[in-house]
């Protein structure tokens, strides 16, 4: 039996505020005075934090996250580029959360679930033009009806725009302002010194913490309609952690080269693999997955699992799987993929959209 595996715990610091005063309102740490369904999401992401959900399922091996990485990297060179920083001039909601200021990352994010990249983008852009980029304020007193107005667009209009409102609320109840960028640096605090010796004990000191990447996590899912996926867009594309979002192509794809259990589903597969994929593969692999899974037909469910795909051969070549095994991996995959919904709460199963992603 393979050894579980487990990620070393990261030591604890105190909930922070966006000034970097500790937060008073209920934070991701203090689930007891969150809603059931914010204290069951944080219970379930700490419980995965260190072990995963499968510990006895040995893949991906480091070695064969490495060969799946280098094979899609020369079969997609222009979706290989090196992780570039976050900038102002990107659309959140086209490029996952890819731009310097966290809150927008967030709100860009929530548009992109569950709809094409061509129409989160212009729900984005609608959502500037009404209230003007990153004004929070305005979105979050604006009537909601306006607010859905603006990002009509995007698909689930009702639902995101109720999400986005309530988050920027929450955000501002618990920081005092629309922001999140005590997650993307150093935040200085207050704490008592313990030096006897030169009679300063219990006085107070200022020290530098920066948030580590399960604490991030952990603030960004204790906001209600923010899931895993979600958060670790955020994590990914903007904080430039070591995170690695799981969408319906990498779930897809994850099952077809059986690098996660017949019995998981995004969530337990998110979970999984963030452990299970070294940090140094975690952006392009990711990036690359998507990508593979936008464009190959022959890994889809729609050619009856038959056609070209460099994924199929590789199984073929290392795992000596047989032509007909590979057809009924992809239909079972895109059968699970279909099945699951969509991570971060807002069921497929209650709403199909037809998008150009999926």
């Amino acid at each position: 039996m393979p050894p579980k595996l487990k990620r070393p715990r990261s030591p604890t610091i105190p909930p922070l505020g966006a000034s970097g005063a500790p937060a008073t309102a209920p934070t991701a740490t203090d689930p007891s005075s969150a809603s059931p369904h914010r204290a069951k999401k944080l219970k379930l992401l700490a419980s995965h934090s260190v072990t995963s959900p499968f510990p006895d399922f040995a893949h991906p091996t480091p070695t064969e996250a490495a060969q799946v990485h280098a094979l899609l990297s020369s079969t997609h060179p222009d979706l290989a580029a090196r992780r570039r920083p976050p900038s102002e001039g990107n659309n959140s909601a086209r490029t996952c959360g890819s731009v310097p200021n966290v809150l927008e990352s967030l709100v860009g994010t929530i548009l992109s679930q569950n709809t094409s990249s061509r129409n989160s983008t212009a729900a984005k852009r609608g959502l500037d033009t009404a209230f003007g980029r990153n004004n929070f304020a305005a979105v979050a007193q604006a009537k909601r009806e306006d607010v859905v107005e603006a990002i009509r667009t995007g698909g689930l209009a009702n639902k995101k725009a109720g999400v986005i409102q309530n988050v920027l609320h929450e955000v501002r109840e618990r920081h005092g302002e629309y922001s999140l960028q005590h997650l993307a640096g150093a935040s200085v605090i207050s704490v008592k010194t313990e030096d006897v010796e030169a009679n300063t004990k219990g006085k107070a000191k200022a020290a530098a913490v920066v948030a580590t990447d399960e604490e991030a996590m952990a603030e960004l899912v204790s906001y209600d309609g923010v899931g895993p996926k979600t958060a670790s867009c955020v994590l990914l594309f903007c904080l430039g952690r070591s995170s690695f979002p799981v969408d319906t192509h990498v779930f897809r794809l994850s099952r077809i080269l059986g690098w996660v259990p017949a019995k998981a589903d995004r969530v337990t597969a998110q979970a999984h693999l963030d452990l299970r994929i070294p940090d140094d593969l975690k952006f392009g692999l990711h990036v690359l997955m998507v990508g593979h899974g936008r464009r190959c037909k022959g890994c889809k469910g729609s050619s009856g699992g038959k056609g070209e795909c460099v994924l199929k051969r590789w199984l073929k070549e290392q795992k000596g799987a047989k032509e007909e095994e590979l057809a009924a991996m992809v239909a079972h995959a895109e059968e699970a993929a279909a099945d699951v919904g969509d991570a971060d709460g807002v069921s497929l199963d209650l709403v199909k959209l037809k998008s150009e992603d999926t």
